[in-house]
């Protein structure tokens, strides 16, 4: 697994959201983009890192910010998990993992006794250029919103 480093152009993706629509990096052009890509939809690690964005989002935005969250998860359940927990930002089915791998955030970890691969917990901030300003691999749920807007002096 290949991670990107700041300064680099941020790989371009077209996933579908919750809905089935098209959303691309080029949707957000001329804008600062948060992408965070995360395991599996609706678990307990995953829901605590959504609610922090979504209690967080206007503030984020009030500085500019989009963002949008990735899992391979397929759309049906990006769209139950948004309605469960009220989210109100772009969630994007990366079923194939194509674009984590593309981000570096595709590979092993371990669940327990077991050692697995997947979606690795990671953000990262695309200048409105698209070059990445911001690279965390491997964060933890709690408290990473915190600690992202620290880093961002939002």
């Amino acid at each position: 697994m290949t991670r990107l480093q700041v300064g680099q152009p941020a790989p371009a993706f077209a996933l579908s959201d919750a809905d089935g629509n098209q959303v691309s990096t080029a949707d957000f052009a001329g804008q600062h983009l948060i992408v965070y890509f995360y395991p599996k939809a609706a678990t307990p690690g995953c829901t605590t890192e959504a609610c922090d964005f979504r209690d967080n989002l206007a503030s984020l935005q009030a500085a500019g910010y989009a963002v949008v969250g990735v899992s391979p998860d397929e759309p049906e359940a990006l769209r139950r998990f948004t309605e469960d927990q009220q989210l109100t930002f772009p969630l994007l089915s990366d079923a194939d993992q194509a674009t984590a791998r593309a981000y570096g955030t595709f590979g092993t970890k371990n669940l327990g006794d077991r050692t697995v691969e997947g979606t690795l917990r990671s953000t990262f901030v695309i200048d409105p250029e698209g070059t990445l300003r911001h690279a965390a691999y491997e964060v933890a749920a709690d408290g990473h919103v915190a600690a992202l807007r620290r880093t961002l002096g939002v």
